[in-house]
């Protein structure tokens, strides 16, 4: 976690040149590409400062930019109809997805709880199985930006950085070979 909140505040740096971790880099286009990383940093750091202590979820609206609670869908009013989420019964159908599937079930809007799952390291939260850490982020033309992550591994369980950074006015996202 030291790492990461330093990667997010000031980028790598030169002790990050020894580790050999597999990166990921995420494309994007957006109207100011500067913005939506910042506002994807702000947003994940205000997130991994936290998790040695975490919030409960009412906190955090008021913890994480505006801008970004803002752009999350509202959270379910209710339980569905058949009662509290089926976490067993969702991975069984997540596993039988092709990745098209996956890539269209993982597009936002998020609601912001679902958001904070990923990061949450409690016994509720996925937290302590988190897929990918920022790395690196950067811009290279007019419109157009990047976001780099260190993951476990490929595939990764993407859905929540995509959404970070369309949180943040990105689109288009595609991963770079």
């Amino acid at each position: 976690m030291k790492g990461e909140l330093r990667r997010l505040r000031s980028g790598p740096g030169a002790e990050d040149g020894r580790q050999r971790p597999f990166l990921v880099r995420v494309r994007f286009t957006a109207e100011d590409p500067g913005q939506v990383i910042a506002d994807a940093r702000a947003a994940l750091t205000c997130v991994v400062e936290r998790a040695g202590d975490w919030p409960a979820l009412e906190q955090w609206p008021q913890l994480l930019p505006e801008r970004f609670v803002q752009r999350c869908a509202p959270e379910p009013a209710e339980p569905g109809p058949d009662g509290p989420f089926d976490t067993e019964a969702w991975l069984r159908q997540w596993r039988t997805m092709t990745p098209e599937q996956k890539r269209a079930a993982c597009q936002g809007p998020w609601s912001l709880s679902d958001w904070l799952h990923c990061f949450d390291p409690t016994e509720e939260g996925a937290g302590d199985d988190r897929g990918w850490w920022w790395w690196h982020a950067g811009t290279d033309e007019a419109g157009s930006g990047w976001v780099q992550v260190a993951t476990t591994g490929w595939p990764f369980g993407s859905g929540s950085l995509f959404w970070l950074i369309e949180a943040g006015g990105g689109t288009d996202l595609a991963y770079e070979p």
